[in-house]
């Protein structure tokens, strides 16, 4: 819903409608003004409660049913809740159908996520989740535009919902992913999907695939278990860091928006200045993530983040370009972080848990959307500059948090509990293995 920050931020200028209420389809009227203002936050909240409640739910049925039609479920309900927001005749049926849409939103495009990365080699890994995230950034600039041009709510709503139906045609264009298939033992299935993708990039099959076939389907399926996410001692030190570091992206990335829209600049211009921030973002990743890894970006991204809400909110308002130029870099920077977060959390999670643990880690990225809403416009009462300064500190510890995971930098994906718990042993021995060979070479005759 459109809605003007300013305008009731503060109690004592509180008049019976915003300035802008015509623009806000102010012949349908929520009457979401003054003491009714915090239904705005609701609204705001409810579908980051979707986010929460789905994403448990979600997460299991992609591990237990394939990630092909959880996604496509996924993206008719998403269709469907998202046209009956915006012909919900009252406050309460909106939040009702704006919940069922948060309930499958997110767990679809993570779902998708999740799909392409098990469909390429670590070659290709970084490249192609970059560019998956990039085509948000996209979306956001169409968004800038759409709201720009379409001031009524409910028309915007449809504008952005009924393109979502196009995507039931993935019935007959994606196939299932073979990593999900292997693990559940339908070999055959998985065949016939490898082959076809070989076929199309006019490779042969390596002999490892080609004897793949129905005898090996006798095994142990492997199920997934929430469990499974803290059973062991490093999946459960993966798992509770990468929930902090989804909380603190989701409350950086969506607080310096709002903050943004209680700001005293061009709400439609600032947007699309901070948006187009997120370009260089993903050109940075595609330099650094196979060169460097993940790790360090991902430290100094939140680092930079951290630094440039602190200059925002102590640089006096007269330097209004210093400012904006901070804003835009903490957008850059938190944007960096996201991405990296959606490269990273797959690649720590065996095959047959790995869309669970991305969707209950992910999970905390919606607590976080619950509550900054009401962080933003409550810590704001109390001082502009305020919600800045706690940004700060969320994202710099996150910064330190990230540097104790393992490093992903041209490794397979984890294909069992073993290998993901090895993922440290197998960085040390390689840092063992490499100072053996200066030792033994210096001892060699000269």
């Amino acid at each position: 819903m459109v809605r003007d920050r300013p305008w009731h931020l503060g109690r004592k200028r509180c008049s019976k409608h915003p300035p802008n209420f015509k623009q806000m389809g102010g012949e349908e009227r929520f009457n979401l003004v003054c003491e009714d203002s915090w239904k705005l936050d609701l609204f705001q909240s409810c579908v980051n409660a979707g986010f929460f409640i789905g994403s448990m739910s979600i997460g299991y049925i992609a591990d237990r049913f394939g990630r092909k039609l959880c996604l496509l479920v996924t993206v008719f309900i998403n269709a469907v809740s998202g046209v009956l927001v915006a012909l919900a005749p009252s406050y309460t049926w909106t939040v009702i159908f704006r919940l069922i849409q948060g309930l499958v939103s997110k767990g679809g495009w993570l779902t998708g996520y999740v799909l392409i990365a098990e469909f390429v080699g670590s070659k290709y890994r970084r490249s192609v989740g970059i560019i998956y995230q990039l085509a948000f950034t996209v979306g956001l600039l169409i968004l800038t535009a759409l709201a720009y041009a379409l001031t009524h709510w409910r028309w915007l709503q449809l504008a952005v919902t009924l393109p979502n139906f196009f995507f039931l045609l993935y019935y007959w264009c994606l196939p299932e992913s073979p990593r999900w298939l292997i693990a559940q033992k339908q070999n055959d299935k998985a065949m016939e999907v490898i082959k076809r993708v070989a076929k199309g990039n006019k490779k042969q099959l390596p002999l490892s695939f080609q004897n793949l076939n129905s005898e090996d389907e006798d095994g142990e399926k492997l199920k997934p278990s929430f469990l499974d996410l803290v059973r062991t001692p490093q999946i459960r030190k993966h798992t509770f860091i990468l929930m902090y570091s989804w909380f603190a992206s989701s409350v950086l990335y969506q607080g310096l928006i709002m903050h943004m829209g209680i700001a005293a600049g061009n709400m439609y211009l600032d947007f699309l200045y901070s948006a187009l921030f997120e370009f260089p973002a993903a050109f940075i990743l595609i330099l650094t993530l196979d060169r460097i890894g993940r790790r360090y970006p991902w430290a100094v991204a939140n680092v930079l983040t951290g630094g440039a809400c602190l200059v925002t909110a102590l640089v006096p308002d007269a330097l209004y370009w210093l400012k904006m130029t901070a804003a835009c870099l903490g957008r850059m920077g938190i944007t960096m972080c996201y991405e990296i977060i959606c490269v990273v959390n797959p690649e720590l999670y065996p095959t047959f848990l790995r869309n669970l643990g991305v969707l209950v880690c992910s999970s905390m990225c919606d607590l976080g959307g619950i509550i900054t809403p009401f962080l933003v416009y409550r810590l704001a009462e109390l001082w502009h500059e305020l919600p800045l300064v706690v940004f700060a500190v969320i994202i710099l510890i996150d910064g330190g948090l990230v540097l104790l995971l393992p490093e992903m930098k041209g490794k397979t994906l984890p294909e069992t509990i073993e290998d993901a718990e090895n993922l440290h042993r197998q960085e040390r021995s390689k840092e063992k293995m490499i100072y053996l060979h200066v030792l033994s070479s210096e001892a060699a005759p000269k």
